[in-house]
């Protein structure tokens, strides 16, 4: 695949779950050195079908399944990679990461310092992520802020198709590791117009998603369409809210967040982590270090609560924030 990308011919609408597909497809017809792998992503498809016609289309050889071994899976992508390769990984679930944290910790995001760049590891590992849609346990957590915590790494949550092909194929040529989380809860519960061709969006830039002076909010993932909808509760009360969809949280695009709590002078941050430790507290702190001196009311946080995520049940909806707990949060930072 050529570093300019193609310029789009148009656009056709597309789920979250096929612009991702498509970007695969884009991806392995561009360039023979893109392999994807994972539990069930040849013959089935993948769980939620991201891979579905891949492997008839490209090969056995290209798209491929592996043992329900999530340290495996990553250990061989980092060979691949390091042998000249470029891996696509699945782990099936981000909650089925935790096995393959000694790869990642130990190996994945070191090898550009330990060979003093000499090597790159351009590898991709897709995981759905977060909850919504009520799954069995461990199929809804959000372990971001692991990842975040790993020097060498990026980690890249989209929150709309267009977004999700876009800095999936920028994430597939990247020459460092890059971790893409897929909210379960957007796969298909979102359409919209989708540029054909080789797309990119940029790594590292976050999106402007609403325009506002009072109140900036702070999100990704499938935690922007639940703070699009206070924000457009909030704009009834006459309160205008800017709401930031960070896209990449390493690196983050602190610019653009630091601009619009300096415009608003307050600042809530939506994600559906546990609270403590999260994600969040990192944008936090980036807010506190760089504008406090604007900030008219104290940074407030919306998150999901320090325990496992609950499984099946509706618990899940008082668990995972919504619309209602982000209204509340910007009238909190409002009244203040």
């Amino acid at each position: 695949m050529t570093a300019t990308a193609t310029p789009p011919t148009g656009t056709r609408n597309m789920t979250m779950v096929a612009a991702i597909n498509d970007a695969l497809d884009i991806a392995l017809a561009a360039d023979d050195t893109v392999h994807i792998f994972g539990e069930d992503v040849g013959v089935m498809g993948g769980v939620f079908r991201a891979t579905d016609g891949l492997q008839a289309k490209h090969g056995e050889g290209r798209v491929f399944d592996t043992p329900l071994a999530e340290a495996a899976i990553v250990g061989m992508g980092i060979g691949m990679g390091l042998a000249g390769l470029k891996p696509v990984a699945e782990i099936q679930f981000a909650g089925f990461l935790y096995p393959a944290l000694d790869q990642i910790l130990s190996h994945l995001g070191r090898y550009r310092h330990r060979t003093r760049s000499r090597y790159h590891l351009p590898m991709v590992i897709r995981a759905p992520y977060g909850g919504g849609v009520h799954t069995p346990e461990q199929h809804a957590d959000s372990p971001e802020a692991i990842l975040a915590h790993t020097p060498g790494v990026k980690v890249v949550i989209p929150s709309t198709p267009a977004d999700a092909k876009g800095l999936l194929l920028s994430a597939i040529n990247d020459p460092d590791p890059v971790f893409f989380f897929e909210a379960i809860k957007l796969y298909r519960s979102v359409k919209e117009d989708v540029p054909v061709g080789d797309y990119r969006v940029p790594i590292g830039k976050a999106r402007l998603v609403t325009q506002g002076d009072d109140v900036t909010v702070i999100c990704y993932g499938g935690m922007v369409e639940v703070a699009q909808k206070a924000a457009a509760a909030a704009a009834q009360a006459g309160i205008g809210v800017e709401v930031i969809d960070l896209r990449t949280l390493v690196p983050m695009d602190t610019d653009t967040v630091i601009t619009s709590v300096a415009k608003t002078g307050r600042a809530v941050i939506v994600t559906e982590a546990p609270r403590t430790a999260g994600f969040h507290s990192e944008i936090a702190a980036v807010i506190a270090e760089e504008a406090i001196e604007h900030l008219r009311a104290p940074i407030v946080r919306v998150t999901g609560f320090d325990a496992p995520y609950p499984p099946f049940t509706a618990v899940e909806d008082v668990y995972r924030p919504n619309p209602l707990r982000v209204a509340k949060a910007i009238r909190q930072v409002m009244d203040y």
